[in-house]
């Protein structure tokens, strides 16, 4: 059974950085699609950034310029190094992998930035 674990959340002044890390874990499956959600109180979850196995990424327009996603095709890992971070990027961050068959999230990971 697949499992994504996320990793690197916590609190952090407005400004600083923060790197999220994922990584898949169970039986062997390939991911065409790896990425970030969030989902901050009281609204729906929302893209974050997205990595193709080709090495495209496609990011959400509030965080270009600040975050960075990266992903290790071959150990099923995918990263999000958060800069200048904004007290707006308070949320949980999802891992969601998505392989032929079906997609798999993760737990979720608290960011909370103070202001």
């Amino acid at each position: 059974q697949v499992q994504l674990v996320e990793s690197g959340g916590g609190l952090v002044q407005a400004g600083g950085s923060l790197r999220l890390s994922c990584a898949a874990s169970g039986s062997t499956v390939s991911f065409r699609l790896m990425g970030w959600y969030r989902q901050a109180p009281g609204k729906q979850r929302e893209m974050v950034a997205l990595a193709n196995s080709d090495g495209s990424t496609n990011y959400a327009d509030s965080v270009k310029g600040r975050f960075t996603i990266s992903r290790d095709n071959a150990n099923n890992i995918v990263d999000l190094q958060m800069n200048r971070l904004k007290p707006e990027d308070t949320a949980v961050y999802y891992c969601q992998g998505v392989a032929t068959i079906r997609d798999y999230w993760g737990q979720g990971t608290q960011v909370t930035v103070s202001s």
